[in-house]
């Protein structure tokens, strides 16, 4: 598992540049294979007759507009680990889809029609789509499945999601089967929304030999849209993959344009003056402005990212449990959810976000309350406070920056004086894994890589290794160490056990309090009626528009 500490040093670094917004993911019992769902059919467009008795122009193709806030920080879908997930999906394909939550079946087979299991749940074996081309007109294949897998695990951005895998092997033409060290949850890892798209082998290929190949938009995926062009932090083009295997309907764009919007209040006016048909994080602050619309739906999901504050254990007084709960207790979660989320968050369950297994509510919560506080001060020898703590927050964290005033004052009224710091992202970490020189309680925006907080939140965040790399609490227990392990264990042989452990690590990392769980964003999403199909997936945070489920309803 040690080498999931290189890879996953990247996933904050994106997520904590970010401000309170998000997505979210759940994951469910293991199912029965389910038929991808079918396109529907838009109503036609009424055209009036031409006055002069000429003929009429063509038509243009059929074109969706959408202003972005995500970045692209890679075209690569192997090294992909950013917010590049917001269009790599449109383009590249996984063997399966997890559906969201609440979904009859637990996935949808996409470039796999089917698997099956071993008895002794070592080996998955996937049964290939037959007849799928990739973008360059290679063949979909077993031996295109195992060289996609082989890379991510070789160089992949979130490569260690795939730890347990000893080899992929090639069965014949269309069907692969993975073979495992440890049984885990390989059907839940293959829907992953990194780590997990099948690509061309020429374009990995073509990588190996040089290592730009990717510096600009390309298409070597399965996907229903091709990258027609792109110009960086400007604009990128796709267009149908005409020979997509799943087909096309009336009403489909032929054409998306994304454009790149940094900020959300233009991403605002270029959807409120008709100049895009969607736009990706509106300011929240304005909602009630298209809730009153009829022109507009407006949908509110819970979210896959939440918000921690993490004490540094290896220093006095936080050394001490009683400290660390008192101040858990001076924490005013509902003002930070106003302050910080404009009152769009709900307070946290440990690390885990609300929605993502394995949340459970069960494990309990502090509120806010200065007078167990200031009691649980007194039993650790800490009466009227008495002590001063150094907190940092990422400079560009827009919500953190709007919150943690509220966490220093709040502190002050139990005695304890904090000094506040914003720190570039670099700096802040630098610090945080400087030991007992670092500071006393950071901030930080995370989510899980795929839909599995365990594997990902509680390991990362509150595993104890020779080498703390995410643990910046250094917090370090051997109970807490021994239920992971267990989880872990069960986790491709009985999900329920499984779940019940991590349950168990998850109430015990609650009670000993390393850090402070403050709050799950939730998603929020403007729809104009002139577009239908929008179906927000929580298991999939950035992919806010799934250009092929996309319809004008114009």
């Amino acid at each position: 598992m040690n080498k999931k500490l290189f890879v996953l040093s990247l996933l904050v670094v994106f997520s904590m540049v970010l401000a309170a917004c998000g997505g979210g993911a759940a994951a469910t019992e293991k199912p029965a294979a389910t038929s991808a769902p079918a396109a529907t059919e838009a109503p036609a467009v009424a055209t009036e007759a031409p006055v002069a008795a000429t003929e009429a122009p063509a038509a243009g193709p059929l074109v969706l507009k959408i202003a972005y806030s995500s970045t692209i920080d890679t075209w690569d879908p192997i090294a992909s680990f950013s917010t590049e997930a917001a269009y790599l999906p449109n383009v590249y394909e996984t063997l399966l889809k997890i559906n969201k939550p609440g979904s009859a079946e637990t996935y949808t087979p996409v470039l796999a029609e089917s698997w099956s299991v071993s008895d002794d749940k070592k080996a998955y074996t996937f049964k290939l789509r037959s007849g799928v081309k990739f973008h360059d007109g290679e063949p979909m294949n077993a031996a295109a499945v195992k060289a996609s897998i082989d890379a991510v695990k070789d160089h992949g951005g979130a490569g260690f999601i795939w730890w347990s895998v000893d080899s992929v092997e090639v069965v014949d033409d269309l069907t692969v089967k993975f073979n495992l060290s440890t049984p885990q949850p390989i059907d839940l890892i293959a829907s992953s929304m990194y780590a997990a798209y099948i690509v061309s082998p020429k374009a990995l290929e073509a990588f190996a030999t040089n290592d730009k190949f990717w510096a600009d938009g390309k298409s070597y995926g399965t996907g229903p849209y091709i990258v027609e062009s792109y110009t960086p932090d400007v604009e990128a083009v796709f267009t149908q993959n005409k020979d997509y295997w799943g087909g096309w309907q009336p009403g489909q764009y032929e054409k998306v344009v994304a454009s790149l919007v940094p900020e959300a209040t233009t991403r605002q006016q270029m959807l409120e003056g008709g100049e895009v048909d969607l736009a990706e994080r509106l300011p929240s602050e304005n909602l009630d402005t298209f809730k009153s619309d009829p022109k507009y739906k407006v949908f509110i999901e819970p979210a896959f990212f939440n918000y921690v504050g993490i004490f540094n254990t290896l220093r006095a007084p936080l050394d001490d449990v009683k400290v660390r709960q008192a101040l858990s207790y001076a924490i005013p979660y509902q003002d930070i959810i106003k302050i910080g989320a404009n009152g769009f968050g709900t307070q946290s369950y440990g690390p885990v976000p609300a929605g993502v297994y394995p949340w459970d509510d069960s494990v309990g919560q502090y509120t806010y309350d200065l007078e167990k506080a200031k009691a649980l001060l007194k039993e650790a020898g800490h009466e009227g406070g008495g002590f001063s703590m150094k907190l940092t927050y990422t400079a560009s964290n827009a919500s953190e920056e709007a919150f943690a005033p509220l966490i220093k004052d709040s502190f002050k009224e139990i005695g304890v004086d904090v000094t506040i710091e914003a720190l570039s992202l670099g700096e802040q970490l630098k610090l945080a894994r400087s030991g007992k020189d670092a500071q006393d309680m950071t901030l930080m925006l995370y989510w899980p890589a795929y839909a599995d907080a365990a594997a990902d939140n509680l390991w990362s965040l509150f595993y104890y290794t020779e080498k703390p790399s995410w643990n910046l609490s250094y917090w370090n227990n051997p109970d807490y160490t021994k239920l992971w392990d267990e989880g872990s264990a069960l986790s491709g042989t009985d999900f329920a056990a499984s779940k019940a452990k991590y349950v168990e690590a998850v109430k015990l990392l609650v009670e000993e309090a390393p850090g402070v769980f403050l709050y799950d964003t939730m998603e929020i999403a403007v729809i104009p009626t002139t577009v239908e199909g929008f179906d927000y997936n929580l298991n999939y945070p950035f992919l806010h528009f799934n250009y092929y489920e996309l319809r004008s309803a114009k």
